[in-house]
């Protein structure tokens, strides 16, 4: 596995594979692996013979510069996991490498106005400035990108469709602890009974899922329920429940052909967020959580 730091290395790189007729995969992360990354690894190999993974602590998605700097980090454990994984390529930047004399940014103003935008402004130009970058750094044929981050999946979606990307976005399903909680780089911060209480969200998504499958698509009757279990986990602060359009990411009044059920909420100091994908085949709903 080798390990990159400059985006002209990172081209001569990925024109000698082009030369031997490799099909790009990519996963973009920043860093502090656990097995969501992993499984979006596997998951392009699939569909790809050479794995770049990039490793970069985005500092212009983060709103709280005291975030930024507690983002936990351990590049050494990372590259391990990564070799193991089957990655080829570590993409390894810092700060001065990615942003010189920075002007331009990307923004999809509708989609990251709700969910997690509305509490983070800024997060998203600053994810979509970045992960564009890296698009056109890594030049990948398929990047993969994990369902817990469902706001960050759809709009990555959106802005390879309307900028004309030439690649194809896979979201790949949420890996969840034993005990259901999304698995997260900022689960490390969870301490004592907040570790045990955060698995409401995903409890939450189970009983949206149980009123489903008994015909209520409604989000008035819906989210009330769902609000009833995380407020018995006994969070800092629910951020939100809320039900949108997989499309738009608008809020909706019910169910549509496909949607997605999303919560956020704090427990001590750790915000954690979960979904679940609602989609209508025939006349029925599968869920995917």
């Amino acid at each position: 596995m080798e390990i990159i730091h400059t985006i002209d290395a990172m081209h001569d790189a990925i024109k000698k594979e082009r030369t031997n007729n490799k099909r790009i995969g990519f996963v973009a992360t920043m860093g502090y692996l656990h097995q969501g990354h992993l499984s979006l690894i596997h998951i392009c190999k699939q569909h790809t013979d050479f794995q770049v993974m990039s490793i970069f602590v985005n500092k212009m998605q983060f709103n709280d510069p005291r975030d930024y700097d507690t983002y936990p980090r351990n590049y050494d454990r990372d590259f391990a996991l990564a070799k193991e994984a089957g990655v080829d390529l570590i993409f390894l930047p810092d700060d001065s490498e990615m942003y010189q004399n920075r002007l331009t940014y990307i923004d999809i103003e509708m989609m990251t106005s709700f969910l997690c935008g509305s509490a983070r402004p800024g997060h998203f130009r600053g994810v979509l400035t970045v992960v564009a970058k890296l698009f056109n750094i890594v030049q990948p044929d398929v990047s993969v990108f994990g369902q817990k981050d469902i706001q960050q999946a759809v709009i990555i979606q959106k802005m390879v469709k309307d900028l004309n990307f030439p690649l194809a976005i896979i979201v790949a399903p949420i890996i969840r602890e034993s005990d259901g909680l999304a698995m997260s780089s900022r689960n490390v911060h969870l301490k004592g009974d907040d570790r045990t209480n955060a698995t409401c969200m995903y409890q939450s998504l189970k009983k949206a899922e149980e009123l489903i499958q008994h015909g209520i698509i409604q989000a008035n009757t819906i989210i009330p329920a769902m609000t009833d279990i995380i407020a018995a986990g006994k969070p800092k602060k629910i951020d939100y429940i809320s039900i949108v359009d997989y499309e738009t990411l608008q809020p909706v009044d019910s169910l549509k052909d496909k949607s997605v059920i999303a919560v956020a909420a704090f427990f001590g100091t750790t915000r954690l967020i979960d979904n679940m994908i609602v989609e209508k085949i025939g006349d029925s709903f599968t869920c995917v959580y």
